[in-house]
């Protein structure tokens, strides 16, 4: 059966002047228009689509993929605000998202840029947008690990440094004074689980830990290096931001490799940069 608001994998059922329907079971047959009818579709294959209701509230599928689907979390721009209705974003459709007045906790204004919980509405079964994060998180406990790999969406600042949403579904914190330069609201990033508190509050960073992290990391200034005839302009001098810029990780983690390669004289600090020395003894990943 056909999920609204979701990615479906449909059948077609038949062919008709508007374009192809679907078989969207327990919800009817849903129209695809002529415009998104891929040019290699063949008789029996079955359509990867979109479904969502139209401007007139019927329900519609397309091949077009949207910047979020209902449950997730997106930062989206807002193309308008109607004066009676609420602001209509940008999510990669040719229908824009509704953004009711009522599901705006500070109103916003056209050409701004928001953090918004795409949902459907139980009462008119309307796919909408909402900034009201917090109603549409996981309430229950979270289960990450300690050094578990994320996904994360930067919803914004505090005075210890930054909100974010883990997996489209939790909330964490990352810590300013963890962190190698500022981060941007909407910024999507990969990141790491440090703890999860009693209570459910997660700590994130955006490096790995401990060994892990920096076992990692050699591999890949060494494979740098390779790639630039045993030369990189890089050192223990080198700026944070470059650094993480460059490698995805902050100066110290970038330091501690540094270090553990140099004992293992695999690298000669050149003052500035570093050069790659030969070493049959190196193992990838030690």
């Amino acid at each position: 059966m056909a999920i609204l608001g979701k990615r479906n994998v449909l059948s077609v059922v038949r062919a008709s002047a508007p374009g192809l329907y679907l078989d969207g079971g327990a919800l009817g047959e849903i129209l695809l228009p002529g415009r998104y009818i891929p040019p290699d579709l063949k008789p029996k294959d079955k359509l990867e689509v979109f479904v969502y209701r139209d401007s007139e509230d019927r329900l519609v599928a397309t091949t077009e993929t949207p910047h979020a689907v209902v449950g997730e979390f997106a930062y989206l721009k807002v193309k308008d605000v109607h004066q009676n209705i609420g602001a209509f974003l940008d999510w990669g459709l040719a229908k824009d998202l509704l953004l009711p007045f009522r599901e705006q906790d500070i109103p916003v204004r056209a050409g701004q840029r928001v953090v918004v919980c795409v949902c459907r509405d139980v009462k008119t079964d309307r796919i909408l947008a909402t900034t009201r994060l917090n109603r549409h998180l996981n309430r229950e406990p979270a289960a990450y690990r300690h050094g578990q790999p994320v996904n994360l969406l930067i919803t914004g600042r505090t005075p210890l440094g930054y909100n974010a949403i883990v997996e489209n579904a939790h909330r964490g914190l990352l810590y300013g004074d963890n962190l190698a330069a500022p981060l941007e609201v909407g910024q999507k990033l990969k990141g790491f689980v440090r703890t999860v508190r009693p209570g459910g509050k997660i700590d994130l960073s955006l490096d790995a830990s401990g060994y892990k992290r920096v076992a990692v990391l050699t591999d890949q200034i060494v494979q740098a290096l390779q790639q630039r005839a045993g030369q990189l302009a890089f050192d223990d001098d080198s700026s944070p931001e470059l650094i993480r810029q460059t490698f995805g990780v902050s100066k110290k983690a970038f330091k501690q490799a540094l270090g553990k390669l140099y004992k293992a004289r695999r690298i000669r600090f050149q003052k500035p940069g570093i050069q790659l020395l030969e070493n049959t003894h190196w193992v990838p990943g030690s």
